[in-house]
């Protein structure tokens, strides 16, 4: 057997046995490589690129902050521009008097977000409180603790001897109803499957669900059904547990609404978020939690029991208020009416695709959920990777999209998902569809 040795060096790669291209430059929804090849870019990598690409007045506002201080650590100081942030965002965020704990990575948020609701349970004379309960094919992070609430069995199962595992429900997944069940004769089962697992588990020992408003990369942009977030708030509130909205991937746009909560008028007591509050320019994230739960923190142990060497960071706060000046309220409107124009453009493509079964989605934040005929809705096999070799035969066609899987039970199924920038045009919104179609069916 021959030594693997990539060719482009020492670069430990997700995929090392892939080829990848070097990009060169980005210009709006456009990524272009080496030999000058232009790739179309439908879904920001993972779902990150709200803004497009090449944006200069982002760049150079991170350049300035850089220029006049890069670093300074949380604990001893603060800056104008981690000031002015978080005021910007605590005008758009759905929580009373918000207060925003910056970090940079979805995953170290859902971590602060869980350790908080533990530190806040116990603040409260509630020190069995310690469980998080979340739901079965979901997505929240790839650390130890983020793991342990995510439902992708796939992601999961070589770690669990190593982590503290959480309770699990069944997701709102009205094509693939965990129940047998049909909206709205079912009654919302799945919402009160909280409510079954609290009692079951024992109230007193429960500090908090977390949930993705919508379903993000393991379901494919699966959308609840309405009045399930009303039920999940409610059974929260009766039973004393801390309500989490995951909105690192739908937060900031992406849904049609600044946060996807807002459909459904959740009110959560705490909100993660990432990917879209810096477009990719930056590695951001944010905690953000009702003010009234940060001076329970402050009056029980005087502060939050936790850190990151590159929390509250001045040049990510500074990359974020130059999203927030393109990111306006006309942006976010416009987001839900080109997500009404691609819905369209994907049915008329897909629905008579015998191996599409389901097209769903939210703004522009879209799945297409793959099976061997849609009669049955039976997945395809997990190791054909499906997914992924549409998205390499659409990538060989000069289309960026973003392959996922494990809708059917953690491991298999197949869909692929859509999450352009929010600046696409109805012409290039065609060209997605067009390209992604030769993909699909013409898929060696």
């Amino acid at each position: 057997m021959t030594e693997f040795k990539h060719p482009h060096g020492s670069v430990f790669y997700r995929r090392m046995e892939y080829d990848h291209p070097r990009i060169v430059r980005g210009e709006g929804v456009y990524l272009y490589d080496d030999h000058g090849r232009r790739y179309l870019d439908a879904c920001g990598g993972a779902i990150v690129v709200n803004l497009g690409h090449g944006i200069e007045s982002i760049a150079r506002a991170m350049q300035q902050q850089a220029a006049d201080v890069a670093y300074i650590h949380p604990t001893m100081f603060t800056c104008d521009t981690v000031e002015q942030y978080a005021a910007a965002l605590a005008a758009i965020t759905p929580l009373t008097d918000a207060k925003f704990y910056f970090m940079t990575s979805g995953s170290e948020v859902v971590e602060a977000a869980i350790k908080l609701a533990r530190q806040i349970q116990i603040e409260r004379g509630e020190k069995k409180r310690h469980l998080v309960i979340s739901r079965w094919m979901s997505y929240h992070g790839l650390s130890l603790g983020a793991l342990a609430v995510t439902g992708k069995t796939k992601m999961r199962q070589r770690y669990l001897p190593m982590m503290q595992d959480m309770p699990h429900i069944p997701p709102p997944y009205c094509y693939r109803c965990p129940f047998g069940l049909t909206y709205p004769a079912c009654n919302l089962r799945c919402a009160d499957e909280l409510e079954t697992e609290i009692q079951r588990q024992g109230a007193e020992t429960v500090a908090a669900f977390i949930a993705e408003p919508v379903s993000g990369a393991t379901l494919g942009a699966a959308v609840p059904p309405d009045g399930y977030w009303a039920r999940i708030q409610e059974i929260c509130h009766k039973h004393g547990v801390l309500l989490i909205a995951d909105e690192v991937m739908t937060g900031m746009g992406r849904s049609g609404k600044w946060f996807a909560t807002e459909h459904w008028d959740v009110q959560a007591d705490l909100i993660t978020l990432g990917k879209g509050m810096a477009g990719g320019y930056f590695p951001l994230s944010a905690l953000a939690v009702r003010g009234a739960l940060v001076e329970e923190i402050v009056r029980g142990s005087g502060g939050f029991s936790h850190g990151g060497t590159y929390s509250h960071h001045a040049v990510g706060s500074a990359v974020g208020l130059a999203v927030l000046e393109i990111l306006t309220d006309e942006l976010v409107k416009s987001v839900a009416e080109k997500g009404r124009f691609l819905e369209r453009l994907l049915h008329e493509k897909f629905d008579a695709c015998p191996i599409v079964g389901d097209v769903r989605g939210i703004g522009l934040m879209w799945g297409i959920e793959l099976v061997q005929d849609s009669a049955s809705k039976r997945p395809f096999d997990p190791g054909l990777h499906l997914a992924q070799r549409i998205a390499d035969e659409a990538m060989q066609r000069g289309l960026i999209v973003y392959p996922g899987g494990g809708s059917v039970d953690g491991t298999a199924g197949d869909h692929i998902m859509l999450g352009p920038p929010f600046t696409i045009s109805e012409d290039q919104m065609r060209d997605v569809v067009e390209i992604l179609a030769k993909a699909l069916w013409e898929l060696p």
